[in-house]
């Protein structure tokens, strides 16, 4: 393509042999952002309630592998639906289904292995935990409708992208408490806030083949909403905290992920698309930093 694209076919993605080239861009492997947004909030749950350091590590390793393909999973299922809008997204028209490189039929078959094996990751962990992947896969289906039906698909987003902190809770401890729901809460309105700095890198094309976002809800006023979903991101984190009795110490190291976010409401352009990408993909920093401060609230 000449035109905007954050596909990224280059790099170690080319170095891939032919065949399967098509099917990295498929689950976005070119582009890891999306599993770290999609694991981080798991990790909070890991930091903040890992009964042991092994237990939490040998978690993060399972959830960090089912990230990248539970999140591979859910694009094949996006572009399925969106393959025939995606035609017409100056952004999304070179992904394979849109450009034709990967047949529908072809990615069923692919979306299949993927789901298998998630599902052995899956089995690893406690039945709460099974359960709630389980049910995982509603949203996950649901997800690419919503933004036909919807001004805020970015809500069903946040619900999709968030269900790692209650999943991951129950790995840790077998059930789930005050302090998940909570967790699972900040999660939510901190995915609703980046996922609305994403949208608008597709806020002209979207208006035009008939796609709604939070992006073209809000528009210019799109700074106050970002700025409330990130107050309540912080103040549901603080909660969590106190519910899991959590020392003192977690409280001054939560300035770090509150100062990173004021940084994403202050500089937001929402008429410059390769800084809204950047404000986006710097909240892999924010969650790292945000399960840093669960970690240091334990000492």
């Amino acid at each position: 393509m000449s035109g905007y694209t954050d596909i990224r076919a280059g790099g170690w993605v080319a170095r891939l042999p032919e065949g399967w080239r098509p099917y990295a861009l498929l689950m976005r492997l070119d582009r890891p952002i999306g599993s770290w947004l999609l694991v981080l909030p798991g990790f909070w749950a890991f930091a903040m309630a890992a009964p042991s350091w092994g237990r939490g590590l040998w978690l993060t390793f399972l959830f960090g592998l089912g990230a990248v393909l539970m999140r591979g999973a859910g694009c094949v299922v996006n572009d399925l639906w969106d393959r025939d809008l995606d035609r017409q997204v100056e952004r999304t028209a070179g992904r394979p289904l849109a450009a034709g490189t990967v047949r529908p039929k072809q990615a069923l078959a692919f979306l299949l292995g993927l789901l298998v094996v998630s599902f052995l990751i899956l089995v690893q962990l406690p039945w709460t935990a099974i359960l709630l992947g389980v049910l995982s896969l509603v949203p996950i289906a649901l997800y690419p409708l919503a933004k036909r039906v919807t001004d805020y698909p970015q809500a069903m987003l946040g619900l999709v992208f968030s269900w790692a902190a209650p999943t991951g809770y129950a790995a840790a401890t077998g059930g789930l408490d005050a302090a998940a729901f909570l967790l699972w809460a900040a999660g939510f309105f901190w995915i609703l806030g980046y996922d609305t700095i994403y949208a608008h890198q597709d806020r002209e094309d979207d208006a035009l083949v008939g796609i709604r976002s939070t992006a073209l809800r809000f528009g210019e006023k799109t700074r106050p909403f970002l700025a409330a979903c990130y107050g309540v991101t912080l103040a549901l984190l603080a909660a969590a905290g106190i519910a899991a009795g959590l020392s003192w110490w977690f409280a001054p190291a939560l300035l770090l992920p509150a100062a990173l976010l004021a940084r994403q409401v202050v500089a937001l352009d929402i008429h410059d698309p390769a800084l809204c990408l950047r404000l986006f993909k710097a909240n892999r920093d924010v969650g790292l930093a945000i399960a840093a401060a669960f970690l240091i609230g334990r000492l």
